[in-house]
């Protein structure tokens, strides 16, 4: 690979750090923009091992400000773009939806714009980032494709299938070369406290309720975040401009089933004093509006034409994750 000058944006976040540390280490002639504005989700400390890098610099600012992202073009010569940047979590979604307007669908439309004007004359690439969630929900049977209809039922994946159709667009009216990939739940290390995998795991530390929405039935297929960088990797040098590709591993489970298997782990390496287990502390709360059903992948595309598949194995990385999750709330 030549010398490329790559820009992440969101890569102070969960998903976004991971995918700058792989790219450091994998492309070493690449140079790494990390473009956040630091929100509540994202944070500076997850970027620590690549604080001495040369080839990585962070710039603080909001994808919606059109003036530094062309300034970021013109002075950094951008090759490609890998779009993270955005408002996330459902529940927040539900509570506040103008922020994710105002994040994922503006901020995604001026991203858009600057890079049409600067790439005019010279060849670039734009991957965004999205979710499965634009598809909606899932009955017990079938999977998720690349040609499943768009069906959003929060704030939230509402705004990431109105950025998804923008991106489309600026490759069918201005030929802009683009990748859209949609992910399954992702999971690891550095996830914010908010989402559901660390929120099992720091209740049932604090010996608090695991809260679980509705009956705990509803289903996730389930990505490890490293897994997800090799794809995304895959996607933007190996992809198809104009195309989709859906990322997932077939890792399916309940939150229920989840829930049981985080409070085994846990059994297993911080063991309660009192010897009771903590699956004791499993309560079932009101269902999240809107809850969709279930989630699953079909990544048959990735497999097929770009020779993707996951490496981690889901039994090994939820154990790790509980481990490292263990280890960071026993330090504060």
């Amino acid at each position: 690979m030549g010398n490329k000058t790559i820009l992440v944006t969101g890569g102070a976040g969960f998903i976004g750090c991971h995918l700058v540390e792989y790219l450091l280490k994998k492309y070493p002639n690449y140079q790494i923009l990390n473009l956040d504005s630091l929100t509540y989700a994202g944070d500076l400390k997850r970027l620590e091992f690549c604080q001495n890098n040369s080839n990585y610099k962070f710039i603080h600012g909001n994808i919606c400000n059109s003036n530094l992202l062309n300034e970021i073009f013109s002075s950094y010569k951008v090759d490609g773009i890998f779009h993270l940047a955005a408002e996330s979590h459902v529940d927040n979604s539900i509570a506040s939806p103008q922020i994710f307007v105002e994040t994922n669908i503006n901020g995604t439309f001026y991203l858009l714009e600057s890079a049409k004007k600067h790439w005019q004359n010279r060849e670039g690439k734009f991957l965004h980032v999205s979710t499965d969630e634009v598809y909606g929900s899932l009955g017990k049977d079938g999977y998720f494709t690349e040609n499943t209809p768009y069906a959003p039922n929060s704030p939230y994946s509402a705004s990431k299938a109105a950025s998804d159709f923008l991106v489309r667009s600026y490759f069918h009216t201005f030929n802009l070369p683009i990748l859209i990939s949609n992910c399954s739940n992702n999971f690891g290390p550095k996830q914010h406290d908010e989402k559901l995998i660390p929120t099992i795991i720091r209740k049932a530390l604090s010996g608090e309720q695991i809260p679980i929405y509705g009956n705990g039935q509803n289903i996730r297929d389930w990505l490890y975040v490293t897994d997800h960088a090799s794809a995304l990797d895959k996607i933007f040098h190996e992809g198809k401009a104009g195309e989709s590709y859906n990322i997932g591993t077939h890792n399916e489970k309940t939150n229920i089933e989840l829930a049981k298997m985080i409070c085994e782990i846990l059994d297993d390496i911080k063991p309660l004093t009192d010897g009771s287990k903590y699956i004791k502390l499993i309560s079932y709360v009101k269902d999240r509006a809107g809850h969709d059903f279930r989630y699953a992948i079909d990544n048959s595309k990735m497999i097929n034409e770009l020779g993707w598949q996951a490496n981690s194995v889901f039994v090994n990385t939820l154990k790790y994750t509980v481990q490292w999750y263990v280890e960071q709330y026993d330090a504060k």
